[in-house]
């Protein structure tokens, strides 16, 4: 991991310009610039409560502030995985040029989406403001968590980024599993209560076993004051994205000049 941390080190201004740039060139073309990365979860999230609402009948308490949430978490995530796995293509007019640490072209991406994240709960805060959401201190997991979720998804996306370049239909796998993450992660409805009815256990280990659905239940539980956080499944998932981190940095530190003749 020494390596691994020089490189960060050495390439962090590319990395922070990198980010800017994407950030300006995707609204450079655009008549509502940057008001997209407000409007994006907000429709999105007022989709979902029609269909929760008036289709499913669900009313968990405060739902658009419970809805946002778990949309936010979760695009940075679904978002951040997709754009890894064609990401050496995509950057092939760098990569072959000039010489990149390979799991930096990843971290250039999720910079880009932790943005946006950001942006849109800065509107989550508004939405627990109006809509009077009590808090305790709970509310300071919020960092932890989001520090678990980008691990989580930096270690996914090192390894799709890595098998991306040799498989050239792993894109199309990717957005069945991602379809199916995103209906068991409860990101318009809350496992526990729901599934809790059948079997409590069932429903632990819905939660425990998918990080997505443990973080955005975490993370509802730390902004909306109720609930209990999962401690031990969070430090387990922590040491797990960790160890994976690791493991593929190794494997495209192994491999990444195999990269440039593929792409």
């Amino acid at each position: 991991m020494k390596k691994f941390f020089a490189d960060i080190k050495k390439f962090k201004g590319y990395v922070a310009y990198a980010t800017r740039a994407e950030l300006k060139a995707e609204v450079a073309g655009s008549f509502l610039s940057w008001v997209w990365w407000i409007l994006d979860p907000l429709l999105y999230m007022l989709v979902y409560s029609f269909i929760a609402i008036l289709v499913f009948r669900s009313g968990e308490p405060y739902f658009p502030v419970f809805v946002f949430i778990g949309l936010n978490c979760w695009q940075f995530f679904a978002k951040s995985v997709k754009a890894s796995v064609k990401l050496v293509a995509s950057k092939r007019a760098v990569v072959t040029k000039v010489y990149i640490p390979k799991h930096l072209l990843v971290l250039e991406k999720l910079g880009v989406f932790a943005f946006k994240m950001l942006v849109s709960f800065g509107l989550t805060v508004i939405f627990m403001i109006a809509y009077r959401v009590p808090v305790n201190f709970n509310v300071l997991w919020v960092i932890p968590l989001l520090l678990l979720l980008f691990m989580v998804t930096y270690a996914v996306c090192l390894f799709l980024m890595h098998f991306g370049v040799f498989i050239e239909d792993l894109a199309n796998i990717i957005n069945v599993v991602l379809q199916l993450g995103f209906y068991v992660s409860g990101i318009f409805y809350s496992i526990e209560n729901r599934i809790s009815g059948y079997s409590v256990l069932l429903a632990k280990i819905l939660v425990n076993v998918n990080p997505q659905a443990l973080i955005i239940t975490d993370m509802r539980t730390a902004l909306m004051g109720s609930g209990e956080i999962h401690y031990i499944a969070l430090a387990v998932w922590f040491l797990v994205a960790t160890a994976v981190v690791w493991v593929a940095t190794n494997v495209i530190y192994k491999y990444e000049n195999s990269y440039v003749k593929i792409a």
